[in-house]
């Protein structure tokens, strides 16, 4: 079996939500589950949009930064 085989990551996406699931029970059923009251989940939400904003005016605002994806130099031999 060759390493990229292995593991969590190299499963397809149903499995991983399977396994992922009968854990999220299990921490459920032994109570060390977190629950969210609807307060943590707004702060933790605005803190999410504080930060995505952040990224999105520091890379617009710097000059020579592209948003656009790398592309090889076809001019460079």
């Amino acid at each position: 079996m060759a390493k990229e085989d292995r593991g969590f990551a190299s499963m397809d996406r149903a499995k991983q939500r399977e396994i992922a699931s009968k854990g999220g029970r299990a921490a459920h059923q032994k109570g060390a589950a977190h629950e969210w009251t609807s307060e943590e989940a707004r702060l933790a939400g605005r803190k999410g949009g504080a930060a995505s904003r952040r990224r999105k005016q520091n890379t617009a605002g710097t000059p020579g930064q592209s948003t656009a994806p790398a592309t090889p130099d076809r001019n460079r031999f």
